[in-house]
């Protein structure tokens, strides 16, 4: 079932069995601090690499820009989809995908990485191999979803941290 801006039904996790997926309860107050922080840095990448996306219609900017969010998101549905039950919520301008399926480590880190690898990495590579304004569109759908995507990028870092037999589930995990 898709919940469209509703929380999902309240589960109940065993806190015995299940802990935060953010152990450190300073860096959990802060987490959003780090994501600013990432976005800041990434938002002034264009100008480190004198790239520069205004001779782009501005039109076709917000067009692609709307795309990859919507792109994004979907990539993120179709890993956990028929997993469980999936809440797309939102909080100012951040957006977030809820579920609660219980998900394996390497399933919550693809749910976590695929729209970054997809969305990013891949336009970043082919643009070595284009000119022109394809080459600035690849940049510009790479660049955009990346600082879309500073949070799964941080989340991912700690999946990876984890131990291989975690299992997650709406911001905990346990280890079996």
């Amino acid at each position: 079932m898709m919940l469209w801006f509703r929380p999902l039904p309240k589960v109940s996790l065993d806190p015995t069995v299940w802990a935060p997926f953010i152990q450190n309860n300073w860096y959990r107050e802060h987490y959003m601090k780090f994501v600013y922080l990432l976005q800041v840095v990434l938002l002034f990448i264009p100008t480190i690499f004198s790239t520069q996306f205004s001779h782009i219609h501005t039109f076709a900017l917000i067009l692609t820009g709307f795309l990859v969010f919507i792109l994004h998101e979907c990539l993120h549905i179709l890993v956990i989809n028929n997993k469980g039950d999936i809440s797309i919520t939102f909080s100012g301008i951040f957006f977030w995908i809820n579920t609660n399926a219980i998900l394996s480590k390497p399933r919550f880190w693809v749910f976590m990485s695929l729209p970054f690898i997809v969305l990013s990495i891949v336009p970043f590579v082919l643009s070595f191999y284009v000119s022109g304004d394809l080459k600035l569109n690849l940049l510009f759908i790479s660049w955009f979803n990346t600082l879309i995507s500073a949070s799964d990028i941080i989340n991912s870092f700690l999946i990876a941290l984890k131990p291989k037999n975690a299992l997650f589930c709406r911001g905990y995990v346990r280890v079996e």
